[in-house]
């Protein structure tokens, strides 16, 4: 298992979830969140795809937060 941590100020909160549930076949997510930050446990179903998902999920959640036009701090906090 790998924690990633998305930054409130570069990543959409909505863009997080949709890119967890876009990935949710192939992992399990726990989040944990803070005040500057989501944090995302993040266990691969199969251990020999834990990195290639962990990357697909980054870019997916960064791609959805600029698709909206950036991250909204005011309603993601």
């Amino acid at each position: 298992m790998s924690t990633l941590r998305f930054h409130k100020e570069l990543y959409s909160g909505m863009a997080v979830d949709a890119a967890m549930k876009r990935f949710e076949r192939f992992a399990t997510f726990e989040v944990a969140d803070d005040a500057s930050h989501w944090a995302v446990d993040v266990q691969a179903k199969r251990a020999e795809h834990q990195v290639q998902i962990e990357r697909e999920l980054g870019n997916f959640a960064l791609g959805l937060t600029i698709e909206r036009g950036g991250p909204d701090v005011a309603e993601d906090a």
